[in-house]
């Protein structure tokens, strides 16, 4: 083969394959079956209002790091998330937030998420508090996203 033909080639692959592989199934809960029911009572305390949603948005983009690899927009589509298989979660899927629980959410900020490159945030990089206002944040995306 000659080295135009390979050049051709590897060009064409690159062209075609994604910097950054597809979200896994957003309706798979990412909560284990034998701490489901626990998450599921799990509840935000706090009300999505404008102010909430601001201070979620401001600890999304700051102190959380989230939008290192779910983007500015929450897309799914960070600096970060550049070659993760599968990517981040795409908080803009309306049908992602009918699915999952706050307490599910909640659940992964805790634990991160198996088989991901989430990891767990509350207790390291952000309070609970702070986790409940980041996701008014990402629930406030789905609106957005319609």
């Amino acid at each position: 083969m000659s080295w135009t033909l390979r050049i051709g080639l590897l060009l064409v692959l690159a062209v075609s394959t994604p910097l950054v592989a597809a979200e896994r199934d957003p309706l798979q809960p990412r909560v284990p079956k034998d701490q489901m029911a626990a998450a599921k009572t799990m509840t935000n305390p706090f009300v999505m209002n404008p102010e909430n949603v601001a201070i979620g948005e401001g600890l999304f983009r700051g102190k959380g790091t989230c939008f290192v690899c779910h983007g500015e927009k929450g897309q799914g589509d960070g600096p970060a998330a550049v070659g993760f298989d599968p990517s981040p979660r795409n908080f803009t899927n309306a049908a992602f937030h009918q699915a999952r629980t706050d307490g599910e959410l909640m659940w992964v900020l805790k634990n991160g998420s198996p088989g991901t490159a989430m990891i767990p945030l509350v207790g390291s990089v952000i309070d609970e508090q702070e986790g409940w206002m980041i996701l008014l944040y990402e629930r406030s995306l789905a609106q957005k996203g319609k």
